[in-house]
């Protein structure tokens, strides 16, 4: 559950970007005001009500004519307001969010990019604002694109407990883990068994005790690996079914692998005279193949309800 990726941000976007930018629009609409220029800074108390209801907001400033800021730049950081006045006087005549201004007099919004300050993926809108016909400037506006996702996607609250999340995962990987290491201490030890004088040729079938153990080691650990990958360092998108069936299909491909290794230890032991190992080996492979062609139905069906999803919901958007 790492946070999103660039790539599931960009996904994301174009999915909504019609929305994205109806949001963009609303706020500074709400915020646009010809007072702001009255001030010699913006107006903090506007800005306290923006971060509160949006916490995806980063930044806010102000630009005359020309695109020379004349504001100092009100952040948010940890949902506190702070005064930067790094950024007055500061030409951003060549920003898009300014390039692009004759294009409309409405809201410009820039394509996603990546922000020199926090090194994630931002938007910037402006707007210009007019005061009996007359142009006093812009109002900028810069949102984090990441959480301005999971805020419409109703995303944010689990987005807070994510930490406790890793941590539950990190501990149940870790008792695996030391699962892990008593088996393979307990197969290394009947190995060296296995090579005392008094012991040799006692007992033929013990070689497979020993396979079972690693086995056992080798399904655990592939758990393991696959619990702390899906849930502690990648991104866990919930809201795709791709997610859920890559998880289940990595879990289910382990236990296949384990049950097949044991069914073939199995069948033989009963080569080697245990003819009681027959059944349950036959058995056991009969359950590795309603496995893998329950796991491929799965698969497949999962694969083409999502595409008859995707294809549903382009369908619905061209339409409007």
């Amino acid at each position: 559950m790492a946070a999103m990726s660039y790539l599931s941000v960009i996904e994301r976007y174009h999915e909504y970007e019609a929305t994205v930018h109806e949001l963009m629009e609303s706020i500074l609409t709400g915020i646009a005001d010809a007072e702001l220029f009255k001030q010699p800074k913006v107006d903090v108390k506007a800005m306290k009500g923006i971060a509160k209801s949006y916490p995806f907001v980063e930044l806010m400033y102000l630009l005359d004519g020309q695109g020379l800021q004349i504001s100092q730049n009100i952040a948010v950081v940890d949902h506190q307001i702070e005064l930067i006045p790094l950024g007055g006087n500061r030409d951003r005549s060549q920003r898009p969010y300014f390039i692009n201004r004759d294009e409309s007099d409405g809201v410009n919004i820039t394509r996603p990019y990546l922000s020199n300050a926090s090194g994630n993926l931002c938007l910037s809108a402006s707007l210009a604002i007019y005061q009996q016909e007359q142009k006093l400037g812009y109002l900028v506006v810069d949102v984090d694109l990441t959480r301005l996702i999971e805020f419409m996607m109703g995303d944010s609250a689990r987005r807070r407990v994510t930490p406790a999340f890793k941590a539950v995962y990190g501990v149940i990987v870790a008792g695996l883990f030391v699962l892990v290491t008593v088996l393979l201490w307990t197969a290394l030890r009947d190995i060296y068994g296995l090579f005392t004088v008094e012991r040799i040729g006692q007992d033929p079938l013990q070689p497979f005790g020993i396979i079972i153990f690693m086995t056992l080691a080798l399904a655990i650990f592939d758990l393991g690996k696959t619990i702390l990958e899906e849930e502690v360092l990648m991104h866990k998108d919930i809201f795709r079914h791709s997610s859920t069936r890559r998880t289940i299909t990595r879990f289910v491909s382990t236990i296949l692998i384990a049950i097949s290794i044991e069914a073939l230890l199995t069948m033989f032991k009963a080569s080697l005279g245990e003819k009681q190992y027959i059944e349950p080996a036959i058995w056991m492979m009969l359950a590795v193949v309603g496995l893998l062609v329950g796991l491929g139905a799965y698969v497949y069906l999962g694969a083409k309800a999502e595409w008859l999803l995707i294809k549903t919901q382009a369908y619905k958007s061209a339409k409007k």
